[in-house]
């Protein structure tokens, strides 16, 4: 990640080299067999939203709700393709309803791309949505991998076995939303 920064003119802090890039997350979105990336477009995933408007193999259908993204995304799996949802943590849960009733009560197995916003590793949050996104994914029964860096990239490929395996809706953490996706 830090030597395609280099490389295209931008400067590198310590964090981003080594958070998590958007070059990783797309990798791992082409590998699972990604078509559509269900989102809310914000400013923490621009540079990941620039790969993926460049990628032909995906197509962004943006949301103007997190609510809207989880029938949007059970909607396209009952026709056969297979999405994502990215949002953010305080949007999945303003959504709770909607992830209940769609993805859940409907057995769909889409990975939920969740930006931790908030959330530290010292344990000291920054904002109270990272107080509440684990308790409220607990709540739920949904399953969820936690990443921070390219090394933990593999862990979205997990999400989507699972995902797979159990027929319902996984969580991976993007707990690195303020480095790599946003240069």
């Amino acid at each position: 990640m830090a030597a395609v920064a280099a490389r295209e003119g931008h400067s590198v802090s310590e964090g981003q080299k080594t958070g998590l890039s958007p070059e990783a997350v797309l990798a791992e979105m082409k590998k699972n067999g990604v078509t559509h990336v269900v989102w809310l477009p914000d400013s923490e995933t621009n540079w990941l939203f620039l790969l993926m408007k460049a990628d032909p193999s995906l197509t962004l259908v943006g949301v103007n709700r997190e609510g809207l993204a989880f029938s949007a995304a059970s909607g396209l799996y009952a026709g056969g393709k297979k999405p994502l949802i990215l949002i953010q943590n305080t949007g999945m849960m303003e959504s709770g309803d909607s992830l209940r009733g769609w993805a859940v009560g409907m057995n769909v197995p889409v990975v939920m791309m969740i930006g931790y916003r908030g959330w530290t590793r010292h344990g000291v949050n920054t904002d109270t949505a990272a107080t509440y996104t684990e308790r409220f994914l607990n709540a739920f029964g949904i399953i969820y991998y936690l990443v921070e860096s390219d090394e933990d990239a593999p862990r979205i490929s997990m999400a989507f076995e699972e995902a797979r395996k159990t027929k319902r809706p996984v969580a991976v953490l993007v707990a690195d939303e303020y480095h790599g996706f946003n240069r």
